[in-house]
C-alpha cells in the first residue's frame, strides 16, 4: 500500500472517531508546546545574560579580593586580603597589552534629600570608569580627572536614587543630597540599565574614588598597613585572544607582590567576563535540560494516550482486520497501517504543538525583560521526540493487530 493511500485511510479512521482523536492529539500538543515553550525561555535567559555582561564593557577584567570558586554554586572564600592602590599602581604600570586600566571603591552608604532617603551603595571611581564600564550620563556628566585631583564633592546618580529622593519631573542636577550626612552636589543621572539577575542596576551613585577614600570613609578604607583599599581592579584586553594571556599576567604579578607561595591558592580572584557568563550559562543551561525533561513528560503521557487509543481502535476493528488478513492482506501492511495512524495522530499533535509554543514563548516577551529565542533545532527536537513517541507507542497495538488469527478475528463480536 502506498504512503499516500495509507496517509488516506489513516486520516478517515481518526476523523470517523473525531473526539477521540482530538483528546489524543491534545496530549501531544501540549508536551510538545511546553517543550519548544520552556527552552526558548532557558535559550532567551542565556542570551539575556549575556548581554548584560556584554554591556559591562568589551573585553573585560576583573580583579577582586578573595578567592572565587568558579562554577555553578560559586562564592568567595578563604582569606580576603584586601587591595590596595598600590596594587592597582602595579598592575597599571606592568601588566602589558591592554588597553585601559581602572579601580573602584564601593561602601554601602544613606543618602538623604528633603525628607526623603535611599540605601545604596556608593561606587567612588577614576575618570576613566565610565569608558571602561561603558555607563555613562543621561544627563549631566560623569566624575572626570578635575572631580578626582580636587577630591571634589559632587556625585552622578543612578535613575533609582533619583525616584527615591526626588519628584517626578525634578531636575536633580545642581542640587544638594547628603551621603552619610556629607554634602554632595548632584552633577549627572546615569542612563538606566534597568534590573537583571544582577540585581537593580541603576541602584548606583558614583563620586570621586579619592573623595571617597579620604573625605567620606576615610579610616574605613585603609588596610592594617595604612594603604589606601579599593574594591575591585579593572582591565580592558584589546581582545578576547588576549585575555588569557593577561590576566596570567595579573595573577603572576600579584602573586608576586603578596608573596604566595607556589604552593598555596592566590587571596584574590582574576575573572573575566567569559567565565562569567560560562558560569551563568552553566547554571540557566541545567535549568533549561531540567524544564525540557519536565515538559517531556508530557509527551510520554500523550504516547500512553496514542497506545490506548491504537489498542481501543484494534478491538473495535478486529472483524475488519480479519476480513482484509482473509483476502490477502499481509500481517506487515496491517502493522504499517496502524503505525501509520499512530504517527498521523502524534505529527498532527506536534504540528499544533508548535504553533502554541512558539505563540506562547513570544507572549511571555510582553511580560518579561528577555526575549524567549526559538531555536530550529528546538522545534526539530520536539517535532522528532512526538513522532518517536507515536512510533514506540503505536508499535505494540500495530504488532498485535498484525498478529490476529484471521478466522478468530471474523468470528469477533
Amino acid at each position: 500500500m502506498v504512503l499516500g493511500e495509507l496517509i488516506k485511510l489513516a486520516f478517515n479512521t481518526l476523523a470517523a472517531n473525531k473526539t477521540r482523536a482530538f483528546l489524543t492529539m491534545l496530549g501531544i500538543s501540549i508536551g510538545v508546546a511546553a517543550v519548544i515553550a520552556l527552552m526558548s525561555i532557558g535559550a532567551g535567559v542565556q542570551e539575556y545574560i549575556t548581554q548584560q555582561f556584554a554591556s559591562a564593557g568589551a573585553n573585560l577584567i576583573g580583579v577582586v579580593p578573595g578567592r572565587i570558586q568558579r562554577g555553578p554554586g560559586g562564592g568567595a572564600f578563604g582569606a580576603q586580603a584586601p587591595l590596595t592602590m598600590s596594587d592597582y599602581r602595579a598592575v597599571a604600570a606592568n601588566v602589558a597589552n591592554v588597553l585601559d586600566t581602572s579601580a573602584d571603591f564601593a561602601r554601602p552608604s544613606v543618602f538623604a534629600y528633603g525628607d526623603n532617603t535611599s540605601e545604596v551603595n556608593v561606587t567612588g571611581v577614576m575618570a576613566n570608569f565610565s569608558a571602561i564600564r561603558n555607563w555613562n550620563a543621561r544627563s549631566g556628566r560623569m566624575i572626570d580627572e578635575s572631580d578626582v585631583a580636587g577630591r571634589s564633592r559632587v556625585v552622578a546618580l543612578g535613575q533609582t536614587v533619583v525616584n527615591d529622593l526626588f519628584e517626578p519631573g525634578e531636575d536633580p542636577i545642581g542640587k544638594v543630597v547628603r551621603i552619610n550626612n556629607v554634602p554632595f552636589r548632584v552633577i549627572g543621572v546615569m542612563e538606566s540599565k534597568g534590573a537583571s539577575f544582577l540585581g537593580d542596576q541603576d541602584a548606583v551613585a558614583f563620586i570621586p574614588i579619592t573623595t571617597a577614600q579620604e573625605r567620606l570613609f576615610g579610616q574605613q578604607s585603609l588596610s592594617v598597613t595604612g594603604e589606601r583599599t579599593i574594591s575591585t581592579i579593572y582591565l580592558q584586553a584589546p581582545s578576547k585572544e588576549s585575555v588569557p594571556s593577561v590576566m596570567a599576567q595579573v595573577d603572576e604579578l600579584l602573586r608576586e607582590r603578596r608573596r604566595i607561595p607556589a604552593d598555596e591558592p592566590s587571596d584574590f580572584s582574576v575573572l573575566s567576563q567569559d567565565e562569567l557568563i560560562n558560569t551563568f550559562g552553566a547554571v540557566t543551561g541545567v535549568l533549561t535540560v531540567f524544564l525540557g525533561a519536565i515538559a517531556a513528560i508530557s509527551l510520554l503521557v500523550g504516547g500512553i494516550g496514542i497506545m490506548n487509543i491504537m489498542l481501543v481502535s484494534v478491538t473495535e476493528r478486529t472483524r475488519e482486520i480479519g476480513l482484509r488478513k482473509a483476502i490477502g492482506a499481509k500481517p506487515s501492511a496491517i502493522l504499517t497501517q496502524f503505525l501509520t495512524e499512530a504517527v498521523f495522530l502524534s505529527l498532527i499533535g506536534g504540528l499544533v504543538g508548535i504553533a502554541v509554543g512558539v505563540g506562547g514563548a513570544m507572549a511571555i516577551s510582553r511580560f518579561a525583560e528577555f526575549q524567549p529565542v526559538v531555536q530550529v533545532s528546538t522545534i526539530v527536537l520536539a517535532v522528532g521526540f512526538s513522532i518517536a513517541v507515536g512510533l514506540f507507542f503505536g508499535i505494540y497495538p500495530a504488532r498485535r493487530a498484525a498478529r490476529l488469527n484471521p478466522i478468530e478475528a471474523l468470528r469477533f463480536e
